[in-house]
């Protein structure tokens, strides 16, 4: 364990002599540098205060000659000055030149110096070094130990807290579970109470609808038998006045008959006693009476046939009319269908009670179109009802509260 770690510290000591030395070197040449710049090196005379001020005030007095005397002596001067400038230049750098090479020389030699502690310190920073791993090993190794123990402590506790946590998980799931089971079976409770209340209530419409249909029909049967009865009562009294019209008419058929048995019997009797005057005289008598009595009794049935045959004109006359009412007013309340064809036909059979109310409409002879048909029926119900029924003659009214119209597109016959 610990020579691997020996080796890698030799080697990063070695990496760091290799970078120590240019340093140490760099340091020292920046040095001399220093130094040098410091030294005070022999410098040529100060020259003469300039007095060109002074000369420019006088340039006036001077001639031509004396000015390039003194430009001659000006670039005289500068040059000795640049002569001497490059000199000094040259000194210094060669001042310089050899104070760097003694730093370099210098730096040198205590870069080795201090190469040579370094290594030795190095070397003794590398062995407390590998003293301290091997100690911080131990101790990394003992507090592996430790915390390798902790850990198990601490993953055991978290087991347990884990396992407890788990425990209470599923009682709280458990729990959750039982109340979302009863919050369930209260649920399908309600929504069963509700259906039966549900299903209570539609029983309870369902029978009144049934109570409200059984008396509906019950009213319907007990109108149906009340005009059953009724028309039945006046089909009655019609036949009992036919009965007695009819008995009328034979009983004085039978009287006409009997007269006129009498009148043959008078005649035979006047025929019989003819050849004696009295009994012709008695037989002309009895006949002229006969004769007087017949011719009035003839003029009777005349006269009676001619009231008889005007009623009849008079009914017929009536009888059409209502007719043409009825007609009329169907027509009138009639709605006929859309999309019906021209050649459309339906029948329908109307019945009628004393009043005119129509007690059936029944469809005879369909028309194909159930439309149509309802079409039909339905005017004539609208139309009822037909109270002019009542202003005929009693003895045709019978005749006419059953008849049949046919509708047509256009036209009801």
């Amino acid at each position: 364990m610990a020579k691997p770690q020996r080796r890698k510290t030799l080697k990063r000591s070695a990496g760091r002599v290799g970078y120590g030395l240019p340093t140490v070197l760099a340091v020292a040449l920046h040095l001399g540098i220093l130094v040098i710049s410091v030294i005070k090196w022999p410098s040529s005379e100060p020259e003469a205060p300039n007095n060109a001020i002074v000369q420019a005030t006088l340039i006036s007095t001077e001639t031509r000659t004396d000015q390039a005397q003194q430009a001659a002596e000006a670039r005289t001067r500068a040059a000795e000055r640049q002569a001497q400038e490059e000199a000094e230049r040259q000194a210094q750098e060669e001042a310089e030149r050899q104070a760097r090479e003694a730093a370099e020389q210098q730096a040198a030699e205590e870069a080795e110096r201090q190469a040579a502690e370094q290594q030795a310190q190095q070397e003794a920073e590398q062995q407390a070094r590998e003293e301290a791993a091997e100690q911080a090993q131990a101790e990394a190794e003992r507090r592996a130990a430790e915390a390798e123990a902790a850990a198990q402590r601490k993953a055991e506790e978290e087991a347990e807290r884990e396992a407890a946590r788990q425990q209470a998980e599923q009682e709280r799931q458990a729990e959750a579970e039982r109340r979302r089971e009863e919050e369930a079976a209260r649920q399908q409770e309600a929504e069963r109470q509700a259906r039966e209340e549900a299903e209570q209530k539609a029983r309870e419409e369902a029978e009144q609808q049934a109570r409200e249909e059984a008396e509906r029909k019950a009213q319907e049967e007990a109108e149906r038998q009340a005009r059953e009865a009724a028309e039945q009562k006046a089909r009655e009294e019609a036949e009992q006045q036919a009965r007695e019209e009819a008995e009328r008419k034979a009983q004085e058929e039978a009287e006409r008959q009997a007269r006129e048995e009498a009148e043959r019997q008078a005649r035979e009797e006047a025929e019989r006693k003819a050849q004696e005057e009295a009994e012709r005289q008695a037989r002309e008598a009895a006949e002229q009476k006969a004769r007087e009595e017949a011719e009035r009794q003839l003029q009777r049935i005349i006269e009676g046939d001619s009231s008889a045959v005007s009623n009849a004109e008079q009914g017929n006359e009536a009888a059409n009319g209502f007719i043409q009412l009825v007609r009329r007013a169907v027509e009138q309340a009639w709605v006929i269908p859309p999309n019906v064809g021209d050649g459309t036909t339906a029948e329908v059979q109307v019945r009628l009670g004393p009043s005119g109310e129509v007690f059936a409409a029944t469809v005879t002879r369909s028309s194909g179109n159930a439309a149509f048909d309802n079409s039909a029926i339905q005017a004539v119900e609208s139309a009822a009802p037909f109270t002019e029924l009542r202003d005929l003659p009693s003895g045709v009214q019978r005749d006419y509260r059953q008849f049949n119209l046919r509708f047509r597109p256009g036209d009801i016959r």
